[in-house]
């Protein structure tokens, strides 16, 4: 360790204290975690969950472990250097964050959990602490409790810190799955908003209490592993009802209040996964623009100006739809030569007549390609508005209910338009 200055502590916990430390070498900032207890054998240090996580997982959003030094009998790992974490950033703050913010926080957060995931382990103790930041760069550290998703149960009773602790994990169950994260991930989320912790249990059971003041009281036999189901079943005789979660976090959009809701699920199995997450409106609220259903029928033409501006209104038109299939999309032909379409509307302007199709039988087999000017027309710089809608019932990870959105297409190939009517539905999302 001759080649590292320590410059000074920067946490200390119940493993190791952490130092700021210089690299003589290399002139390199780096985080060294000197642990707390002796190792007299190098395979026990090789053997331990932080060690065998952190050499699999390789990503922009987890810390990295440089180098692992045993010296004395002492260990030390030698960590890439960041400056804060999440949990002194909040503290500091004097007003909550943007939701931009935290959208970008999150986003990232959610990305180290995908990697982490797909690579066969969970954390188990997420929390603002364990959130390291640089310069808006978001990093996943301390996996002293990391464990293999593979790993056979019995699991550890403790784990998480209280205030980010699941509720299976409370009424000790004999087992639980990374779904424990997704709950931190929740709590972590609505505390972004408000710079408050979601549920600020003073005990175990008081933990409990303070879930059920804000999800309302649970199916108890949700837990049947559960050793201390008893705990949870003398909440629920009282039958508190949910509270409203955008009263508790009123800065934080719609979307946001859905996705802390499904994350914050007294069920394990009802949680999205981090790769679910991502799919979440949440994280594409800047790409789409609210507009209000209108007549699907409107059409809008101004035949003044060498702008040709299309506005055109998209409806569910598949009548045969069900949640596992479905359909969204809209034709639009100028004088079109296909003969077997259904003509829904139909505009008369002073030089062309538009028509309007759907509905058709075998959605799959059409690609349409039409021109939507006479060949003799002059090229013209022209832009598509669509809005649309769906009545079809969202899956788990949608907003429940008909929702609405638009975007613009600008600088279309001045004399065509391609449109694709098909829309398949993969694993519980319309794409």
């Amino acid at each position: 360790m001759e080649r590292y200055k320590s410059v000074e502590e920067i946490g200390d916990g119940t493993c190791g204290t952490v130092y700021k430390a210089i690299n003589l070498e290399t002139s390199e900032i780096v985080a060294v975690k000197k642990m707390k207890r002796k190792y007299y054998v190098w395979e026990e240090c090789m053997n331990l969950r932080e060690v065998k996580s952190l050499r699999k997982l390789n990503h922009p959003n987890i810390i990295k472990l440089k180098e692992i030094v045993r010296e004395n009998n002492e260990l030390f790992f030698i960590f890439e250097y960041m400056e804060h974490n999440l949990y002194d950033i909040m503290r500091e703050r004097e007003r909550p964050f943007t939701e931009e913010e935290v959208r970008g926080l999150m986003t990232q957060l959610l990305q180290g959990l995908v990697h982490m995931h797909r690579s066969e382990y969970f954390h188990r103790d997420l929390k603002p602490e364990n959130l390291l930041v640089t310069n808006n760069t978001i990093k996943i550290a301390d996996f002293g409790l990391a464990r293999e998703v593979s790993s056979e149960p019995p699991f550890t009773d403790y784990v998480s810190t209280r205030w980010y602790r699941a509720p299976e994990v409370l009424l000790q169950s004999s087992s639980y799955t990374p779904a424990i994260d997704m709950w931190a991930v929740g709590a972590i989320l609505a505390e972004l908003f408000t710079l408050c912790p979601l549920f600020p249990g003073e005990s175990e059971i008081d933990q409990l209490y303070k879930i059920c003041c804000v999800l309302g009281t649970p199916d108890w036999t949700l837990f049947p592993e559960a050793r201390n189901v008893a705990r949870l079943m003398n909440i629920s005789y009282s039958m508190i009802m949910p509270a409203n979660l955008a009263d508790l976090i009123p800065n934080a959009s719609s979307e946001a209040i859905n996705l802390i809701k499904q994350l914050c699920s007294w069920d394990p199995l009802r949680r999205p996964t981090a790769e679910q997450c991502l799919q979440h409106p949440f994280f594409y609220a800047n790409t789409w623009v609210p507009r209000p259903l209108g007549d699907p029928h409107q059409l809008k033409t101004d035949n003044t100006g060498s702008q040709p501006n299309l506005e055109l209104n998209l409806w569910d038109f598949s009548r045969k739809s069900t949640a596992e299939d479905c359909f969204l999309g809209l034709t639009l032909a100028v004088n079109p030569s296909v003969s077997n379409i259904e003509m829904v509307h139909k505009t008369r302007s002073t030089k062309q007549d538009l028509l309007f199709c759907s509905d058709y039988e075998d959605e799959s087999q059409y690609a349409v390609f039409w021109s939507l000017f006479p060949p003799d027309h002059p090229p013209v710089e022209s832009s598509l508005s669509l809005a649309f809608s769906s009545g079809i019932p969202h899956s788990t990870m949608g907003m429940g209910g008909g929702e609405s959105g638009g975007f613009r297409m600008a600088s279309l190939q001045p004399n065509f338009l391609t449109m694709s009517s098909h829309f398949q539905q993969h694993q519980g999302h319309c794409r």
